[in-house]
């Protein structure tokens, strides 16, 4: 425990066996239970982590599973209703098996298919989530997270600063250096847009998955739809801004060449994620700007992409005309670059309305 908060380290991994070892074995003493989520590995990932929860013959901490009951009550309907929710939830998880010691904090949730990345999180979250842990962190199985940091990370949650904490490597004055050139300069762009896609425009390391939870924040998103690949930390942030979670960010050390090799591909990764998060984007607006709490930023969005879209073909005319040596209109002229402006300013203002209504979940 830490500060009297359970703690539980979620570790997803997939064809790590000659790493996993390690990042178990390091691991700090007040974690109280590691679910390590395999996701189909095709190596020995599996039987390495059984062969360390058999020698694992400390005095585990009993965590134990969550009974939930329904109620008789009328004034419990709701809290029924969410039952009903989390099992009908229950299909959307990889399906998997759970292998538990007694006499070991480590929990082998194994994927009975490859599911991606983002399914191991979501996995992880959903066991935790179930065992009342107080602060769920996330570690991968390729040993590029300092476990000295583990703490660091964990205690703005612990101690009830933020609702989720992230490590930040570009914080550290060697991440230039250290930091490969091809990752740091897709990490660099990938975060601008996590600005802008989720709300939280301070957050300046969004593709690290050293980060902690707290359990209020487990239980009041809808994790079994998280994104189930490598976007799903910037998926997770866009649903912490909509539920008006808090975050904040603490430095950590860049860790490269301990023995892991990438699976990612970076130009794959840059353009999925992308996507993604122009979809995540205009979710946020609709969900939390317009649905939930209506403000004026929506309509100053929607004003700038509608001027820009009548602008596009305006524009198209007017350089046809230019180029073919046609009669310029000089109202053509006016129109696109009164729509230009108009375009530019309203973006211009909604994004600092965005700010400024985001600022307060930034800590």
């Amino acid at each position: 425990m830490l500060n009297n908060k359970s703690v539980a380290v979620v570790v997803a991994c997939y064809n790590e066996a000659s790493q996993i070892g390690r990042v178990l074995s390091t691991m700090p003493e007040f974690v109280d239970l590691i679910v390590v989520v395999d996701d189909c590995s095709t190596d020995a990932t599996a039987g390495t982590v059984k062969a360390f929860m058999a020698a694992d013959c400390r005095s585990a901490r009993q965590i134990v599973k969550r009974e939930t009951a329904y109620s008789d009550s009328p004034y419990d309907t709701a809290n029924n209703m969410a039952l009903d929710m989390d099992k009908e939830a229950e299909r959307f998880f990889a399906p998997s098996t759970v292998l538990r010691s007694d006499t070991s904090r480590v929990a082998l949730v194994s994927h009975l298919k490859n599911s991606g990345k983002g399914a191991a999180v979501a996995t992880g979250y959903k066991y935790a989530r179930e065992h009342g842990i107080d602060c769920t962190a996330i570690m991968d199985g390729d040993g590029q997270m300092n476990p000295a940091e583990l703490e660091r990370v964990c205690l703005p949650v612990v101690n009830g600063v933020a609702s989720y904490s992230k490590g930040n490597r570009f914080k550290h004055r060697a991440a230039r250096r250290s930091i490969p050139r091809v990752r740091f300069f897709g990490n660099a762009v990938l975060s601008i847009l996590t600005k802008i896609a989720t709300g939280y425009w301070r957050v300046s390391d969004a593709q690290t998955g050293f980060t902690a939870i707290s359990l209020e924040a487990l239980e009041n998103i809808d994790i079994h739809r998280l994104y189930g690949s490598y976007g799903v930390y910037n998926d997770l942030l866009q649903k912490l801004n909509i539920a008006a979670f808090t975050v904040t960010e603490v430095p950590i050390t860049p860790v490269y060449n301990v023995g892991e090799k990438s699976k990612m591909r970076i130009g794959k990764v840059m353009r999925k994620v992308s996507w993604l998060l122009v979809k995540l984007f205009f979710e946020r607006l609709f969900k939390k700007y317009l649905l939930t709490n209506f403000h004026p930023l929506f309509l100053l969005y929607m004003a700038s992409f509608l001027a820009f879209a009548i602008d596009i073909p305006i524009t198209i005319r007017f350089l046809y005309a230019y180029f073919a040596g046609a009669g310029i209109w000089t109202a053509h002229l006016t129109l696109l670059t009164n729509l230009m402006l108009f375009s530019f300013q309203s973006l211009v203002f909604a994004m600092w309305f965005d700010m400024y209504d985001n600022e307060a979940l930034y800590v």
